[in-house]
């Protein structure tokens, strides 16, 4: 009798203990919440690979108003402007975070998210409790849930019907083994043969277990989280939770190894595995699961949006709260770009600058290192931002809902023998494809046709900015071609330029947009200021009076 007490004991005090340490981590994590509230994860790190494996391979993708493509992605550094964006407390919420900022859905939805996303800002304790919830999805493995979405299931094995058939016939043996013990004798065969096939399915069982943990842990969170009533008002339809509730047995049968995790566990594990192979449970179970998992990926889905959804409207909410000036964009229906103040997030200290297109596209020039870039992807970045999570990096930004295009970063591809020149052509010729599209684009383009010479590169460029430079398209290019300045400001292009100073024998920049075209030139002085020999200074001075005034 003292060995039973003494091990209840034992039992009682495992148990406080660990509830101890799990309420110190839980405290420990509130803590730690409020502290980085609008502020930027530390020491995390980003698989991109990973992260967005959600967005990539997404079954509804084509029904988005626009995607963001991968090469201006790459152009606008979409995935530095991620690591900046991403406040999120669960796996889930990340890849759901992504999947948004490169996904234009409609006004109506967006409008729907950044109440969401208010609601959490003005609300610390929902806020607060829900990142909690959220927070136990955020293991590795958490990631792994996008694969019973996205994934083409595994097809049912031809040999499916033998093992029904062995199943029922270790059951009816073992009956009749009551009635004479030499049917037990036939067990053993079966025993082996299943044991074969057994082993075979682990393969597809180990694909699928970690997804299939998850998804058990997604589940509990969404009910968790569902059940805040704030939250529930929301969302008008939850029914997903009840869909996915419906094959949560098979779910945790298909995930009970993973569940086993001490070797305490072990002799029962070994039973039940046992079991399994004899009577083919797992087997059978699986492919039920299979199809379980087919019939309710919408469900399933549904579920990732709505844990997604709120994780990403947290993290909204706390870049809504960072030291950052931002606002809520306004969206018109006329060619009219207007922005004050506008900035880079990433840049540290960025100069803030303003814009104001009235049915008119730009053209700015301006040298090396003055922000002629910078300028045109600060304004599709915050673009981006304005229509995927309703907030920009301005005191004022207006614009229309604009489809998103760029020809920013252009390299040569030796693997397929394509020069810089013709990847040029190509990638303008997705844009001039585009521009075909009755809905308002936006277009970036960085020194057009820079891979070939100056009289067709010119003449080509302005035949382009003119063709895009209709409808309601909007046009943002940045150009060392002064040429290009005369020829498109009777083709409804407004000119703006960037301009450095020399000062003490030092290149000063001060980043500011001016209004109308370059009209100094100091690539010369430049060389000269950095020491270039004295020859090549006045030849270049003297080619420069003879041959362009």
């Amino acid at each position: 009798m003292n060995w039973i007490l003494g091990i209840t004991s034992v039992l009682v005090l495992i148990f406080l203990v660990n509830n101890y340490y799990r309420k110190k981590r839980f405290k420990n994590l509130k803590v730690n919440l409020l502290k980085n509230w609008g502020k930027q994860k530390e020491n995390e790190y980003f698989n991109f690979y990973i992260i967005k494996q959600y967005f990539e391979n997404n079954f509804r993708k084509d029904q988005s108003y626009h995607q963001i493509s991968e090469r201006t992605s790459v152009d606008l550094d979409i995935d530095e402007l991620f690591k900046f964006i991403d406040r999120t407390s669960s796996k889930i919420g990340q890849q759901y975070l992504y999947f948004k900022i490169r996904t234009i859905e409609t006004i109506e939805k967006l409008k729907k998210f950044d109440l969401l996303s208010n609601l959490f800002l003005n609300n610390e304790k929902l806020r607060v409790n829900s990142q909690l919830i959220l927070s136990k999805l955020n293991s590795q493995n958490s990631y792994d849930l996008e694969k019973l979405i996205n994934d083409k299931p595994i097809q049912k094995p031809s040999y499916l019907k033998f093992i029904y058939t062995s199943s029922f016939t270790s059951v009816l043996l073992i009956i009749l083994g009551f009635f004479n013990p030499i049917f037990f004798l036939f067990l053993i065969p079966i025993f082996s043969i299943n044991t074969i096939f057994h082993y075979k399915n682990k393969e597809n069982v180990a694909y699928y277990i970690s997804a299939v943990s998850q998804l058990s842990k997604a589940l509990k969170v969404g009910k968790e989280l569902s059940s805040f009533d704030e939250i529930k008002l929301h969302f008008s339809d939850l029914s997903f939770i009840k869909k996915v509730s419906a094959i949560q047995t098979k779910t945790e049968f298909v995930a009970f190894e993973n569940q086993l995790s001490n070797e305490y566990a072990l002799l029962f594990w070994l039973i039940i595995e046992l079991l399994k192979i004899q009577f083919m449970i797992e087997y059978i179970v699986f492919f039920s699961f299979v199809d379980s998992i087919s019939k309710e990926k919408e469900s399933i889905d549904k579920l990732f949006q709505f844990i997604g959804e709120i994780d990403a409207a947290i993290s909204v909410a706390s870049l809504k709260s960072d030291k950052l000036e931002n606002c809520e964009p306004k969206f018109t229906t006329e060619k009219h770009i207007y922005t004050k103040e506008i900035t880079h997030p990433l840049i540290e200290n960025c100069i803030a600058n303003n814009i104001n297109l009235v049915n008119k596209s730009l053209l700015l020039t301006g040298s090396n290192m003055s922000g002629k870039t910078t300028f045109i992807r600060t304004i599709a970045i915050n673009s981006i931002l304005a229509q995927t999570l309703n907030v920009c990096f301005a005191k004022e930004y207006s614009a229309p809902f604009m489809k998103v295009y760029s020809s920013i970063r252009i390299t040569d591809d030796l693997l397929e023998d394509t020069s810089y020149y013709l990847k040029e052509v190509l990638t303008i010729k997705e844009l001039i494809e585009a521009s075909n599209d009755k809905n308002p684009c936006l277009f970036v383009l960085d020194e057009i046709f820079k891979g070939t010479n100056t009289i067709e590169r010119v003449s080509g460029g302005k035949a382009i900015l003119s063709f895009l430079n209709k409808k309601n398209h909007i046009v943002l290019v940045s150009t060392h071609d002064i040429e290009l300045t005369d020829l498109l400001v009777k083709e409804n292009y407004e000119l703006f330029h960037f301009s450095e100073l020399i000062e003490n024998e030092e290149l000063i920049f001060d980043h500011k947009l001016k209004e109308g075209k370059l009209k100094t030139r100091n690539a010369i002085k430049i060389l000269e200021l950095y020491k270039y020999p004295t020859e090549i200074i006045t030849d270049a001075r003297k080619t420069e009076q003879n041959n362009f005034g």
